[in-house]
């Protein structure tokens, strides 16, 4: 009887600890979806957020060691803060393309058309990458790599414990450096093309001031910019598919 009560007991202690390593993964992964593009926007309903947070959970949660979960009020934040931390990085990686939409779309006039269209107002340029973006990487198994990015975070940032400061501060800065680096990257065609245009239409003006330039050029540009976002596009995505690629590999790694 005694042996039965001591082995109910271990039992307990280790069903307490699987439960208290599952509640801390769910606050990183629900940290984390607060900001994961595709299943944390706006448009997604609060139910099927929580839903995915408990599907994300139910996957990482056997990895982590129930003995290396510490209890009490400052690992919850601490997971959180990781969750956030994680989320923030996966956002800025999709907000590249919204940065290139917008360079492309300033440089090719086009910078108004459905300019509020979204939850967050943008040029059409910008949205046509973001929802093909979001479309690319769901089809080829985003939640995959999602999946395997929350396993990673555990080997930089252990079950209940904060950040670093300094190390955060570096690595953000650096993921925001690589973003707005990637978004010109991403633009350079369109932004190439419009300067090569406004020194044409120059040269033009000064050879011939009679001549209504402007009239004459506005629609050729946003012509040229449509074929050019038209022929673009699919080595735009690519690129921004292989940096993607690189962040789920290392997601804490500083960019170099």
């Amino acid at each position: 009887m005694t042996g039965m009560v001591g082995a109910l007991a271990a039992l307990l202690d280790l069903g307490e600890g699987f439960a208290w390593a599952a509640v801390l993964v769910f606050l990183r992964t629900g940290g984390a979806m607060a900001l994961l593009p595709a299943f944390g926007e706006q448009a997604v309903p609060a139910r099927v957020k929580l839903v995915l947070t408990l599907a994300f959970t139910a996957v990482v949660a056997p990895a982590i060691d129930p003995q290396a979960a510490p209890q009490g009020a400052a690992p919850l934040l601490a997971e959180a803060a990781a969750g956030l931390l994680l989320g923030a990085g996966f956002r800025l990686l999709f907000l590249a393309l919204q940065v290139a939409g917008t360079m492309a779309a300033q440089a090719v006039s086009l910078s108004q058309i459905l300019g509020g269209a979204g939850a967050e107002p943008q040029p059409a340029i910008g949205h046509v990458l973001t929802v093909s973006g979001l479309a690319l990487a769901a089809s080829l198994g985003l939640h995959v790599r999602v999946a395997e990015a929350f396993l990673l975070s555990y080997d930089l940032l252990p079950p209940g414990r904060f950040p670093l400061a300094a190390d955060a501060a570096a690595w953000g800065l650096a993921q925001v450096a690589r973003m707005f680096a990637l978004g010109f990257t991403l633009a350079a065609p369109f932004l190439i093309a419009s300067v090569i245009y406004n020194a044409a239409l120059g040269a033009i003006n000064r050879a011939m001031p009679q001549l209504m330039v402007s009239f004459i050029g506005a629609p050729a540009l946003t012509a040229g910019g449509l074929i050019l976002l038209m022929l673009t596009v699919p080595g735009m995505l690519a690129v921004w598919l292989s940096v993607l690629h690189g962040f789920l590999d290392a997601p804490f790694s500083v960019p170099r």
